[in-house]
């Protein structure tokens, strides 16, 4: 059997912006790429809404910053096969005043911490599947002043993650290839975009571990 972990922020939760609420299990991007897997893998969801990669949020609170959790997620879940990091969005929060590179950096120091451990098969570490997000569109929307500037700076991320992933020899995956945010609040995905995701992750995850 072969697991991997989907660690990411709401988009991995299954945030549904149509209701407020959570999509149901069966249509969250994780569960879609388990049936395309199908048996002989396990997948885990490991999404946390407003995550960041490695800022603790003052406003939402400390245990937002992605790079607190992972280790102990980790090894709570270890052995693991692929770690699929999907972290970025929240970075794009005004607050934090991040760039896209400081951003893509950023996620860096998460791929560098699983590749730094021994929670893969046979004390190695795990193989790493670095997603960049879709670009935001919250110019006009709900989110508008909590992401003030976030469009422009999305748009390069798929840029830099890709620089990231080829300086640390991680998969990598521009999502932007693949889906795009709901025009509902500019950040999160449709169910449609949600099964986009999971079947293209399927794709990178076979290539891997097949």
């Amino acid at each position: 059997m072969k697991t991997i972990l989907c660690y990411g922020d709401s988009n991995t939760w299954g945030y549904d912006a149509a209701t407020q609420g959570r999509f149901p299990p069966q249509t969250r991007w994780p569960a879609v790429l388990q049936r395309e897997l199908g048996d002989g893998y396990t997948v885990i969801a490991e999404g946390l809404s407003g995550r960041t990669t490695v800022w603790p949020d003052p406003v939402e609170g400390e245990y937002k910053s992605g790079k607190n959790h992972l280790l102990a997620c980790l090894e709570s879940h270890y052995p693991l096969e692929l770690v699929v990091i999907l972290l970025g969005t929240n970075d794009l929060k005004h607050r934090f005043g991040q760039s896209a590179w400081d951003i893509a950096r950023s996620a860096a120091t998460l791929v560098q911490i699983v590749m730094g451990t021994p929670f893969g098969p046979d004390g190695m570490p795990p193989e790493v599947l670095l997603i960049a997000p879709p670009p935001t569109i919250v110019a006009g929307g709900p989110f508008a002043e909590m992401f003030a500037g976030a469009d422009e700076k999305s748009a390069d991320l798929g840029r830099c993650y890709r620089a990231v992933a080829d300086e640390l020899g991680c998969a990598f995956l521009d999502a932007s290839q693949v889906i795009v945010s709901t025009k509902l609040d500019g950040i999160h995905l449709d169910v449609s975009e949600q099964v986009k995701l999971g079947r293209a992750v399927a794709g990178e995850a076979k290539r891997l571990l097949e």
